[in-house]
């Protein structure tokens, strides 16, 4: 059983749906919580996945605690109904942690895609940190995408079925990419953004962590760099939780170079990915994806799940302070050799073959306890 929430669960899960289902010994059972209604549907349209069960838990204006409790009794409902012999989650969200233990309590192994991630700041990124610890330590079979995510579980005592397999991430971005070559995209989507004629910084922002005074510094740096630089126009897919629009807002209205438009589609975003000259994020996906695009990243937290990145130079940590945003945005858009240091030859994230990796794992495991 596959279980996920949100749009990146989604896509990091959909080539491990793909792979599951082209297994001749194993049937995969596809389960939607819904904890993203909107962006998960468009994942499932791309990926072509068709939920076996649609549990549609989204409420308007939910606590993490209500959220929390719906996925646990619905799952546990559904884990009894089901009765899957292993029950594979990704990632590090509430949906995750919920449906790890309602599988704990039924005794039913639990697959963890994406395992080992740590910041060791248990509220940076806030859940997520703990949501992930916890199910680690649930988990049976862990599927670390590093040789830092290996080492991260070993020095938690976890070491039996622990497997380095590469991201998930990068088996989705390279087959759209692919599929992207025969698939006309709609420019109207970037609100007015021109990625022939000038330098375009992409811009994703809306971790929990940063509301409030952090999107605010956010959002006045970019004001600053778009008043700076006159060639350079900046895109900003702006989440659809109203705490991080009225941050935005008011500072990009009325500027021509700015742009705030609705959240893109999977699809859409790898291209505005593809085509732009610098990205600014907060988002943990992006800084896994951007290196195989050769895109130099700006991570606007003060810690990151995913060191590799910045290790390799592909990605540098700027906080959310307004002045460490600016200048080291200045120092790409300024320096060509600075920028081409940052354009990586290899993705520290795998090389698109996780879910082929992660299935073989699974059904191995899954044949050992059977006999």
């Amino acid at each position: 059983m596959c279980v996920f929430g949100t749009r990146p669960e989604a896509v990091k899960l959909a080539p491990v749906v793909k792979t599951l289902k082209s297994s001749s010994n194993l049937q995969a059972i596809i389960v939607l919580t819904a904890q993203h209604r909107e962006m998960l549907d468009q994942m499932l349209s791309w990926f072509s996945i068709k939920p076996d069960y649609d549990l549609d838990l989204m409420r308007p204006g939910q606590t993490l605690a209500q959220l929390t409790a719906s996925v646990l009794l619905e799952m546990d409902d559904l884990l009894t109904k089901a009765k899957p012999d292993l029950v594979l989650v990704q990632g590090d969200t509430a949906t995750v942690m919920a449906t790890a233990l309602a599988a704990f309590y039924q005794k039913i192994p639990v697959g963890h895609v994406e395992a080992g991630l740590r910041t060791n700041d248990r509220y940076n990124p806030f859940p997520e940190e703990m949501a992930r610890r916890q199910t680690g330590r649930i988990a049976t079979l862990h599927f670390a995408p590093t040789q830092a995510a290996v080492d991260n579980l070993q020095r938690e005592g976890i070491t039996e079925n622990v497997f380095m397999t590469g991201n998930t991430v990068i088996d989705a971005l390279l087959d759209t990419i692919e599929r992207m070559k025969n698939k006309p995209i709609d420019k109207k989507l970037f609100g007015g953004v021109d990625f022939d004629r000038q330098r375009v910084i992409l811009v994703t922002a809306h971790r929990r962590e940063n509301w409030g005074s952090g999107i605010d510094d956010i959002v006045q740096a970019l004001r600053r760099i778009a008043d700076e630089f006159h060639d350079v126009q900046i895109l900003y897919p702006i989440h659809r939780n109203p705490v991080v629009r009225q941050s935005v807002e008011p500072v990009f209205a009325g500027h021509e170079r700015m742009f705030l438009i609705e959240p893109l589609d999977y699809v859409p975003f790898v291209y505005a990915m593809q085509h732009s000259y610098l990205i600014l994020t907060d988002s943990g996906g992006v800084q896994e994806e951007a290196p195989t695009l050769k895109k130099p990243v700006l991570v606007m937290r003060s810690n990151t799940e995913r060191p590799e990145a910045v290790a390799s130079g592909a990605a540098r940590l700027v906080g959310v302070d307004q002045n460490s945003i600016i200048e080291t945005t200045r120092l790409l858009l300024t320096n060509s050799n600075e920028y081409k240091k940052m354009i990586s030859n290899n993705n520290p994230y795998g090389d698109g073959k996780a879910a082929q990796r992660i299935v073989a794992e699974v059904e191995k495991f899954l044949t050992n306890n059977k006999s």
